[in-house]
């Protein structure tokens, strides 16, 4: 029986074997080769999705997920990047509370924090829905790391962690220079001496970023929202998301993406696309007629002037009423010798030909030296609307080659030069 059990299960014939692995072996090969297809066509969709991605975004070799972003950063330079961990930053800021809330920047929220030992922070938080992607995050980190002056905010630390983008800053009390400038009921607070420290100080802080640093950079977005004031007024220039280096001997770059603001753009650079160091002079020309005056040159002045509040600047100094273009807050209160010159230097700094512009070195000489005589002031250029956004409607980016028509971001409307 035994023998019998044993010889019931014994292997089929090597022919009956044969013939159902014949049959079998089709179908395993249909499916092997279906399987290899589909991963295939997989990893093309997906290489086309990252390359669309990253064109889209202006990156060529950085992973937008929080993680590579970290991981590409530390890899790059750790010593000059400063880490902070995100449950620091949490416990800092209370969670991100609602009190603690700084303010709405065109990136996301800033919020003030207080860490273990006491110190106060300021941090930068990029929002999901933020124009500021992987790349500027990383350049503003990066660059400022490098950046070390007085009239440049500093950057404390920073943290890619989870789905956080965040950049901690010292912590600044008396917030933005907008702040205190637009607003009738605190414009008083910055007297004549307090405003021209600003106008010098910000002049010292781009002359470092043009001249003095180991780094030729370009800021991009001077503007008064972009200057904070420390507790003794004294200004610092802040957020280079959009800043640029010179890495060569170049005067100027040819970009297709044109980003900055509505009002303090330099009309080559909103036009064509061209950006200088003459285009920070250009703002920083905005920037000081504001001071004067303690208006803002945007979409409402001119809605309701009809011209730009550089235009309007020009026009009561040709006609020799400069005195009507100050700010009202100020009284008879302030130097008119300064005053004067810091009028004079503003409309130097926003003429048309960016050739004709000084540098920031000149700049601060002619602020500083009552003996430096000052060339006159061509006209300035010629704003119009070139078409109706509200400011309040979602930005538009461009990466197109610079011969497409530049749209911008950062609630910007573009401007256009036409004769009137």
């Amino acid at each position: 029986m035994a023998q019998r059990r044993l010889l019931g299960t014994a292997p089929a014939p090597a022919g009956d074997a044969a013939s159902h692995g014949s049959g079998s072996s089709p179908d395993a090969m249909r499916i092997m080769v279906g399987v290899l297809v589909t991963v295939i066509v997989c990893t093309l969709l997906y290489c086309v999705y990252c390359w669309r991605w990253r064109k889209r975004n202006g990156e060529t070799a950085l992973c937008c997920h929080p993680r590579s972003l970290l991981d590409s950063l530390w890899r790059r330079s750790s010593s000059d990047l400063p880490l902070m961990d995100l449950a620091s930053i949490l416990a800092a800021t209370d969670n991100f509370s609602k009190a603690n809330k700084l303010g709405e920047g065109g990136f996301g929220p800033v919020y003030r924090g207080v860490l273990s030992g006491g110190s106060e922070i300021a941090v930068k938080r990029l929002s999901a829905r933020s124009r500021q992607g992987a790349a500027e995050f990383r350049n503003e980190v990066e660059l400022i790391a490098k950046l070390q002056h007085r009239n440049l905010v500093r950057l404390l630390g920073w943290c890619a962690e989870r789905e956080e983008k965040l950049l901690v800053y010292e912590y600044l009390p008396n917030r933005s220079l907008d702040a205190f400038l637009f607003d009738p009921s605190k414009s008083a607070q910055l007297g004549w001496s307090t405003r021209h420290n600003v106008i010098l100080g910000i002049a010292r802080g781009l002359l470092y970023l043009h001249e003095d640093s180991l780094l030729k950079v370009v800021h991009r977005d001077l503007k008064a929202s972009n200057v904070l004031l420390d507790h003794k007024m004294s200004p610092k220039i802040s957020d280079f998301g959009m800043a640029k280096i010179f890495e060569d001997d170049s005067d100027a770059i040819n970009t297709g993406r044109v980003v900055g603001t509505y009002g303090y753009m330099a009309p080559e650079f909103a036009l064509d696309g061209v950006f200088s160091v003459k285009s920070d002079v250009f703002s920083f020309g905005v920037l000081l007629l504001e001071i004067l005056s303690g208006q803002r040159n945007g979409a409402l002045y001119l809605e309701e002037h009809q011209q730009s509040l550089i235009q309007d600047a020009w026009k009561l100094w040709s006609e020799d009423r400069a005195a009507e273009f100050m700010d009202q807050s100020l009284g008879r209160s302030y130097s008119k010798d300064e005053a004067w010159r810091c009028y004079h230097v503003g409309l130097l700094c926003v003429q048309e030909d960016p050739d004709v512009r000084p540098t920031m070195s000149n700049v601060l000489l002619m602020l500083i030296s009552d003996h430096t005589k000052l060339p006159e002031p061509a006209m300035p250029p010629l704003f119009a609307r070139l078409r109706n956004i509200s400011l309040l409607a979602p930005p538009l980016t461009t990466k197109t080659e610079s011969t497409t028509s530049p749209l911008s971001i950062n609630d910007v409307s573009i401007t256009m030069i036409e004769p009137r």
